[in-house]
Formats: C-alpha cells, structure tokens, sequence
C-alpha cells in the first residue's frame, strides 16, 4: 500500500509502525493570504538584529526564530505580571507586577539587575 500525499490528511503507513504516530503533530502553518505566523513586524525585528555590530548576516528563518522567542517571551511574563496584579485584586497591570514577576520567577533572574534603573 503506498503512502499518501503530504497534507492530504490520510495517515502514512510508515507512521504507524515508528512509534511516533501517537504523537499529536501541531497544524501546519498555513499560506492563505493575510496569514501572519509572527505577531511582531519581522522588518522591525532584522532592522534590531542589524543594529547589533556583532552580527554581519542574519537569514529570514533566524529573524523569524528571533520573533517568535520574543512573542513567547512577552506572553511569558506578561502572564505571570497578570497573576500578580490579580493577587493584588487588580486587572491592570501596573508596572510593580512586572517587577514582582521579575522577581519571584527564576527564569527572569538574568533582569534583575537591568529593571530597576528603567524608568517607564
């Protein structure tokens, strides 16, 4: 029996017998006009990169990787600044939630330093 063609929805032969089948395979990402898979402006995003004077070439899937990890890292702290204004009974965030996120997750440790000199 062959295998079906990429995207027709019907399952490969090979997958069943891998192992890897029970793994659920996040949706392809689609190319319909107007899709966007990044949130941020990857234009803005390779003008940041370019502005680094340690980086000569920066590929369109780097940039795009780069977006994303900064899509994730806001929604990531953003989040967690979210918890600490809902334990202050609050749904705006200010920004001592930001700063009590920054120092109750380990994970922003690396901002400790930085957060404190910036004024808003």
């Amino acid at each position: 029996m062959a295998a079906a063609a990429p995207g027709s929805g019907a399952a490969r032969e090979e997958e069943g017998t891998g192992g890897d089948a029970a793994t659920p395979q996040p949706p392809a990402p689609t190319s319909a006009p107007g899709a966007r898979l990044s949130r941020l402006p990857l234009a803005r995003v390779k003008a940041l990169v370019k502005a680094d004077p340690d980086v000569t070439l920066a590929g369109q899937e780097a940039i795009f990787i780069l977006a994303r990890a900064a899509e994730l890292f806001v929604e990531t702290i953003a989040k967690d600044a979210y918890c600490c204004a809902q334990q202050g009974k609050r749904k705006t965030l200010q920004r001592r939630d930001l700063d009590n996120a920054i120092e109750a997750v380990d994970e922003f440790a690396f901002l400790e330093d930085r957060h404190s000199s910036n004024a808003l």
